[in-house]
């Protein structure tokens, strides 16, 4: 074999070699598990910028904080009987017993999108619906994130807010009558401002 030929053998033989080892080291990266630490991180960093907890709206309440939008979930007539005050209405029910379904229905669920497209996007977006476990605030941030529109998901949903009041509030806060954070009718209403201390306190690990 002449020397030349050698040396291309070598040359193909490293640059085949090269390739197939990034190859390999993208496999194995892309292969490998997560560790259960990073699924714990990953699990906090997802609720961190998710939730927004019920004392935090209730201080932005008190102090007619006009940096965020309150978006009611439930249906027209649910709302219009009671809501929290200052929640605007985007139904993703047609009655107390119906959802809208956004696999079947095109034109309901381009309403939604289009609906919470409107809002003020300098603002943070916050979203409720029935209760805690109640899936359709997720189920409706989940398509909203698809069309590039974010929001937040309030950390309880409208019956603990209303009917279950001490189950979330600290011994201090539950002495506030929850009827002054709910209103009834079409209109969203305006919280009123307070002075009232609370034991969440203002840093960083506050409620």
């Amino acid at each position: 074999m002449k020397l030349n030929q050698i040396q291309q053998t070598i040359i193909i033989s490293l640059v085949i070699g090269a390739v197939a080892g990034v190859s390999g080291a993208f496999f194995v990266a892309g292969s490998q598990k997560p560790s259960d630490n990073d699924l714990i991180k990953s699990f906090y960093e997802t609720e961190n910028a998710v939730y927004v907890s019920p004392h935090t709206l209730r201080k932005k309440m008190d102090k007619s904080d006009k940096n965020y939008i309150l978006v009611d979930l439930r249906s027209q007539q649910e709302y219009e009987k009671e809501h929290i005050v200052g929640a605007v209405s985007i139904p993703t029910y047609k009655d107390p017993n119906t959802s809208i379904s956004i696999d079947t229905e095109k034109a309901e669920k381009e309403r939604i999108i289009s609906e919470f497209s409107k809002l003020d996007k300098s603002k943070e977006v916050i979203v409720y619906c029935y209760s805690m476990p109640c899936m359709t605030g997720r189920k409706v941030g989940k398509l909203l994130a698809e069309s590039n529109l974010y929001v937040k998901h309030l950390g309880v949903g409208w019956n603990e807010w209303r009917y279950f009041w001490d189950l979330w509030n600290h011994d201090a806060e539950t002495k506030v009558d929850p009827k002054d954070y709910v209103v009834s009718g079409k209109e969203p209403g305006t919280p009123k401002q307070k002075e009232l201390p609370s034991p969440c306190g203002a840093g960083e690990l506050s409620c």
